[in-house]
């Protein structure tokens, strides 16, 4: 049965290019992404779109970028940027870089133009840093950081004789760290140290241990406990020099500041983003990306990511070449990706609405109706509400 033969109620479920679950497509959805969550090795995929309701798009930040550079003083900088015929942040940036590149070639080069492309560069770069970095606490953030905890809650928690889970992820935003801290999760990022954190790829091949008997040099795995992986860098690494191998350090970031003058770790949407991939520390996070989904018995579940990274993409395939027991789980419909095209029982697809017109691939649906508890005997509701309580509680009491 071809794609477009089979629709029920718009929710779409595909097994390579052959539709399942007939008229029961969210029980099947739900069974499937159920069986999958319990395999050896889960991993997930995490683009934009997870963050994509405290985060604005490209295009929104566009937008914003050219509301602005009406008020710019700098004139220089303002007529550059409206001589750029484009509706697309990535092809500007791209623009910009060219002509960066250009005029470092020529030697009689006008300083002025070198230093106008550069400020330019600069200017939306530090725009797009402080959009991303947005205060958590804000009304904008709230639902976002509250569909971030409920992810984990129902994510982190595996049996000992599973492997932790692993969650890759494209976005520089913190979302991640701060709901894994609210939840008192524990995760590994790479980063190790006291009172300055440095990063050391050789971290994620450690694991958090708890001893089960006082008597006996006896440990298990903490259950509760994930690797997370930033693939695209964070507004919390900062590169500087230091007493370790790697100059890659993680700082304590205040929502709501700019990028101001420290040179901040994140891959921009600029044609130099693939050969930056190449460094460190992203290097060492593309070749744990390619490890992980080398293991025997894996899934990645993929949310929110558009397939406009090709270094990624390739990994993906890669692994889909080379070891046959990977299964891979796309939310939305990518009818330009070669893996939507493809006759492979590994690949399965879901996308569509639900009766009630809700979004079936988007973050806030697959959290809170397709992924499975993975321990009902944890009511995290119960414990949220009780948090809630107290903090309600001693504020009446002005004790806080």
């Amino acid at each position: 049965m071809s794609k477009m033969e089979h629709k029920e109620n718009n929710m779409f479920f595909y097994q390579g290019r052959e539709a399942i679950g007939g008229e029961n497509s969210l029980k099947s959805i739900k069974q499937k992404i159920a069986e999958l969550s319990n395999i050896k090795n889960v991993s997930f995929l995490l683009g934009a779109g997870a963050s994509s309701d405290a985060i604005p798009s490209m295009k929104a930040m566009q937008e914003e970028i050219t509301k602005n550079m009406d008020g710019n003083t700098d004139d220089g900088i303002k007529t550059l940027y409206q001589s750029i015929d484009s509706d697309n942040l990535e092809k500007v940036l791209t623009i910009l870089h060219a002509k960066k590149h250009y005029l470092q070639g020529i030697s009689n080069a006008d300083a002025k133009s070198k230093s106008n492309v550069e400020k330019l560069i600069t200017h939306i770069e530090d725009s797009m840093y402080s959009k991303i970095n947005i205060d958590i606490s804000s009304d904008d953030a709230t639902k976002s950081m509250d569909l971030y905890k409920q992810f984990y809650q129902k994510t982190a928690l595996r049996n000992k004789d599973l492997s932790r889970v692993n969650i890759f992820t494209t976005n520089n935003d913190l979302f991640n760290e701060r709901a894994l801290d609210t939840l008192n999760i524990n995760y590994n990022n790479g980063f190790g140290g006291g009172l300055e954190r440095v990063f050391n790829p050789a971290r994620f091949h450690y694991t958090f241990s708890k001893k089960i008997d006082a008597n006996l040099e006896k440990f298990e795995p903490l259950e509760n406990m994930v690797y997370l992986y930033k693939l695209h860098g964070s507004i919390s690494w900062i590169e500087q020099d230091g007493n370790s191998l790697f100059n890659i350090h993680e700082i304590p970031v205040t929502g709501g500041e700019t990028k101001g003058d420290e040179s901040h770790v994140l891959i921009y949407p600029t044609p130099l983003k693939q050969s930056q991939s190449l460094g460190s520390p992203y290097a060492d996070l593309i070749r744990e990306f390619q490890t992980k989904l080398s293991l025997p018995n894996s899934v990645i579940f993929i949310v929110g990511y558009s397939f406009s990274d090709e270094h990624l993409n390739n990994i993906i395939y890669q692994a889909l070449a080379s070891n046959s027991s990977i299964s891979v789980v796309i939310f939305g419909e990518y009818k330009n990706c070669p893996l939507a095209k493809i006759e492979d029982s590994r690949i399965y697809q879901i996308f569509g609405t639900d009766q009630g017109s809700n979004k079936i691939h988007y973050f806030e649906y697959i959290v809170k109706e397709l992924l499975p508890n993975v321990d009902e005997n944890i009511d995290t509701s119960l414990l949220d509400a009780f948090v809630s309580s107290l903090n309600t509680a001693l504020k009446s009491d002005g004790t806080v």
